[in-house]
């Protein structure tokens, strides 16, 4: 939105909705909210007032150029009471409350997939087409390539590991098959699900099948097969690697300039507030509370900003997509989130085959942990979790750690500006058991590090940080390197591993850089010897 002056700040009121008049939460709102916005004009807002809405029948859809404004969050309330519940792992009925898009699952039309003939390098404006038939100022399309994976020697010394041989993609499939893989079984031809004609459904959980890297554009102009984007490239795309472009039609086609502002949202059987196929789209002064999957989801999107809001308390913090706060996915690109609380959820966010240009910007995170294992300290700020994302800044935040994950494969280039990284969580209350969490006194607590990256993060920017806190470092480590990482306090945890024998890829230290952070284990800014610059 800061591409276009920002949220802009809609006065013209189409429609005021008051709670009273669907009981305050006790008769079935969405069919009178959704019938205001299906009439609402372009460029005006449909008001609810203080109190709250029952949302039990369906999600309210938000369509191109309207804002649904309640009276601030905390004072409205859009509650689904068949939904997600505290504490509980069934999801009740799988729908979200909002969701600001042309409908529930958009997906881009393979049917008019081209090909790039000439690569499109990193920072190009431009990319050039075998065929732009179709193409034209305004769309937003995505841009991707397949991965060029195939059986490479595992840097963590277990067999071999479906990754491109640059290892800019790398998934977690092995041969011969390990624990955990995301296939059911590996041979010399590659990994599979049975039957062995299939590839693993991993492939294609948050992109198009092995197309992991890509963003999502805008086209500024076409002339002839020479297609120029509102921004650029963020990454190489490569017609070695299959580079292509391919539209959204019919009714996939992204809303825009619409958004939710001063709401409590809370019950999401599927998720809180979500972005699908959204372009120049936001929340502003939204709570998401007791939700399953994510409180907020971006994914097909272009340019949306999240900002102002609290994102607090998953129904069922878990593994496995159960209660992440914030996540990007299916390439969705230059997303802005700012100023924004995000605690008490299992991921604080996440991203998962997307992020690129994106900006996680002065936020505050904290908490992230298992319910039923809280003892585990979880990735805090990260933009990993699933194969592909890349260049995602984040600046000037507090969180109890940065790290990656490769539960599902890696992420790389991602720039990490001026945070306060603690190394461990404040205190908090598992509702699932009632327990105090607290890992300044609950030493077996872990894995304690305030910047890790798994093995395979590559190309990683580390510059003026702020890690640990006053007090809190005994037992920590500076820099810990070789296997067995996890169990050994850390600033620094660069190529670490989860599972035994914890194996260490040193390629994630030799890629990174390191410049002007201080410690509070030294109490020191720590230079690159190599890079004189230090303003």
């Amino acid at each position: 939105m800061m591409a276009v002056g920002g949220i802009p700040s809609r006065t013209a009121i189409f429609r005021t909705i008051q709670a009273s008049t669907y009981g305050s939460g006790t008769i079935e709102a969405s069919g009178a909210i959704q019938a205001a916005l299906d009439a609402c004009p372009a460029g005006q807002v449909v008001q609810l007032s203080a109190g709250a809405f029952l949302c039990n029948q369906s999600f309210v859809s938000i369509h191109s150029g309207i804002t649904l404004r309640g009276a601030g969050s905390g004072l409205t309330t859009l509650r689904k009471t068949n939904g997600a519940q505290p504490d509980t792992e069934a999801s009740g009925d799988p729908q979200p409350l909002v969701i600001i898009g042309p409908n529930r699952w958009p997906r881009p039309d393979n049917t008019t997939s081209q090909n790039l003939t000439i690569d499109g390098a990193k920072g190009s404006m431009s990319v050039t087409m075998a065929n732009a038939a179709g193409l034209a100022a305004g769309q937003i399309v995505l841009l991707d390539e397949l991965s060029g994976a195939s059986w490479q020697p595992d840097r963590l010394g277990r067999g071999k590991i479906w990754a491109s041989p640059d290892y800019r993609v790398v998934w977690m499939m092995h041969l011969p098959l390990y624990g955990g893989d995301d296939c059911g079984g590996s041979d010399s031809s590659g990994p599979f699900d049975p039957p062995s004609t299939r590839p693993p459904q991993a492939m294609s959980w948050f992109c198009r099948t092995d197309r992991p890297t890509g963003e999502v554009k805008e086209i500024a102009s076409v002339a002839g097969n020479v297609i120029t984007f509102t921004s650029p490239l963020h990454t190489d795309y490569r017609v070695a690697h299959g580079a292509q472009l391919t539209r959204y039609t019919g009714g996939n086609v992204h809303v825009k300039n619409a958004g939710v502002e001063g709401l409590t949202v809370v019950g999401g059987g599927n998720g809180g507030i979500r972005f699908e196929a959204a372009a120049y789209c936001w929340a502003k002064d939204c709570e998401v509370t007791v939700w399953h999957d994510e409180g907020f989801a971006v994914n097909n999107s272009f340019r949306v900003e999240i900002r102002d809001s609290h994102i607090h308390d998953a129904a069922w913090p878990q593994p496995g997509g159960a209660g992440y706060a914030i996540s990007f996915a299916n390439a969705s690109s230059e997303i802005l989130v700012e100023n924004c609380i995000s605690i008490r959820a299992n991921k604080v966010m996440v991203s998962r085959c997307a992020g690129a240009g994106s900006v996680f910007g002065y936020n505050y995170a904290d908490d992230g942990f298992i319910n039923t294992i809280e003892g585990w300290i979880e990735i805090g700020l990260n933009a990993s979790h699933m194969v592909g994302s890349h260049h995602v800044l984040f600046e000037g935040n507090y969180g109890f750690n940065f790290d990656s994950d490769h539960t599902h494969g890696n992420s790389v280039s991602m720039t990490v500006f001026r945070n306060h990284l603690r190394g461990i969580r404040m205190p908090f209350v598992n509702p699932h058991t009632g327990d105090t969490v607290d890992d300044a006194t609950q030493l077996g607590n872990g894995p304690r590090r305030c910047v890790g990256a798994t093995g395979y993060t590559y190309y990683m920017n580390f510059a003026g940080n702020v890690l640990g806190a006053v007090g809190q470092m005994s037992g920590f480590t500076y820099d810990v390197t070789g296997p067995g990482g996890m169990d050994r306090p850390a600033i620094w945890l660069l190529g670490w591993d989860d599972q035994s024998p914890q194996p260490y890829d040193p390629n994630v230290a030799a890629t990174a850089i390191r410049h002007g952070n201080w410690d509070y284990l030294q109490n020191v800014v720590t230079w690159d010897p190599t890079n004189a610059n230090h303003t």
